[in-house]
């Protein structure tokens, strides 16, 4: 087993581990277990997982150098673009998505409920988007962007690395089928639509990753914020289908204009043997190890 190897599969069983743990309550009622206590916030608190899982491993294998590195990738803003880019794109791609719905089905276009939780209504837009970015967009990415990413683009090219973490991002999502109202009504058309949904998201991240020199924090921006996008309390329900395309079609020019190996004008992110990440400079034209 590789240096770069045993690290990973200790991440995926403890991020696994963390997060399934905190969600029994919620998906054994399916397996006829019913009683366990639940908070309302059960299911966010289990998007933790990744970022635990990260803090732990990283901790292990890296030390504290690894674990400061982590952190200062949690707040690392700039390139200020891609900050910028992470928080606006999925609300630029909601309106061009209204546009062609009124140029679709007609005027009757509604943007009523964007920003508007379906799971907490009493949330205002700014509550919701905190608690998007930190149960899902640093719960999550600090895991699967700020250390699963570096390891597979050691080995691997970007669009690989983040084909390959998708498949683990998307097992990672498997008690959500036995309890998630939009996960347990997909029939087998939805649910590969949803496995192509997340490896054009993956894409996305990556290039966002790459292109900022390593920003957790834009790409836990961009995950809060599309998340918005498709879990607002929409009534027309043609707007969020149409950003869902707007968002795919998005991924696929990424691949074809930055190319596969880096998903980005920058040298992808990759760890060194020393289990350190290499951020490439400003120049760079590949990162370690060619």
């Amino acid at each position: 087993m590789s240096l770069l190897t045993r690290p990973l599969l200790v991440f995926f069983a403890l991020a696994y581990l963390i997060s399934w743990v905190i969600w029994l309550p919620l998906y054994l009622p399916a397996f006829g277990i019913q009683g366990l206590p639940v908070s309302g916030f059960q299911h966010a608190i289990g998007g933790f997982g990744p970022m635990l899982a990260a803090f732990i491993v990283t901790l292990f294998f890296q030390k504290k150098e690894g674990l400061f590195g982590l952190v200062e990738g949690m707040f690392a803003w700039r390139p200020v673009i891609y900050i910028v880019i992470a928080l606006a794109s999925p609300f630029v791609l909601t309106l061009f998505a209204g546009g062609l719905t009124w140029l679709i089905a007609g005027p009757n276009i509604d943007f009523e409920g964007l920003g508007i939780s379906r799971e907490f209504p009493n949330f205002d837009i700014l509550t919701f988007f905190l608690y998007n970015l930190i149960f899902f967009g640093f719960g999550e990415e600090v895991g699967w962007r700020g250390f699963v990413l570096p390891y597979l683009q050691s080995k691997y090219n970007a669009l690989v690395a983040s084909l390959l973490l998708s498949v683990f991002w998307a097992v990672w999502h498997w008690p959500l089928f036995f309890y998630r109202p939009g996960y347990v009504s997909m029939d087998v058309v939805g649910v590969f639509g949803w496995l192509f949904s997340l490896a054009t998201g993956s894409v996305l991240l990556s290039w966002l990753f790459n292109s900022s020199r390593g920003s957790i924090l834009a790409c836990a921006i961009f995950h809060a914020t599309v998340d918005i996008a498709f879990t607002s309390d929409f009534s027309n329900a043609e707007i969020v289908q149409y950003t869902g395309a707007l968002i795919t079609i998005w991924g696929i020019v990424t691949i074809f204009w930055f190319k596969p190996r880096d998903l980005s004008n920058s040298a992808r992110v990759k760890m060194t043997p020393l289990l350190r990440p290499r951020l490439p400079r400003l120049g760079d034209q590949e990162g370690y190890g060619g």
